[in-house]
């Protein structure tokens, strides 16, 4: 009997990546053969970086923790259509709190109906449960301290760009 590769992705805008996801990729990276990280391209929020900064900061991170099975690459369009262009088995979540399960249980539906693929939900652990980019952005732009929410290198990007 021969083991199935499993594929899924990780979609998100990660504006900036946050110690939060980077939980759950650690988490999700053994539980699948392959995990793409999929920098969405999003035309309805306030961007920081550009996708082409992003995957550069997240792809740092990768080789830095020496992730062997992961990739990052950032896509247009429906998440549902890019992770049925990869072949994609699952498309992997995080959860923060009852909000995000209400949202995210109608996105995996919606996702199942449109192209029969599964969504896996993994927990954020308990110190990231109330972190998100948006926070992250707004607490840093009023001069706030991140350093403990996000990633060293995504922290010197963001002092550097605010900076400017």
């Amino acid at each position: 009997m021969t083991k199935k590769c499993v594929r899924a992705i990780f979609p998100g805008s990660f504006d900036p990546i946050t110690n939060g996801h980077l939980d759950v990729i650690e988490r999700g990276m053994k539980l699948f053969d392959e995990l793409i990280i999929a920098v969405g391209r999003s035309p309805v929020k306030n961007q920081l970086f550009s996708p082409e900064e992003r995957v550069e900061m997240i792809d740092e991170l990768i080789r830095e923790k020496n992730m062997s099975n992961i990739s990052v690459e950032s896509f247009e369009g429906l998440t549902v259509e890019y992770a049925t262009g990869k072949k994609a088995d699952v498309i992997l979540r995080g959860l923060r709190s009852l909000t995000d399960v209400q949202y995210e249980f109608q996105l995996a539906m919606t996702n199942r109906a449109v192209a029969g693929i599964e969504t896996i939900f993994i927990m954020t652990s308990e110190q990231y449960g109330f972190t998100s980019s948006t926070l992250i952005r707004e607490v840093a732009s009023l001069g706030g301290d991140i350093s403990n929410l996000i990633p060293n290198n995504v922290y010197e990007r963001i002092k550097k760009h605010l900076k400017k």
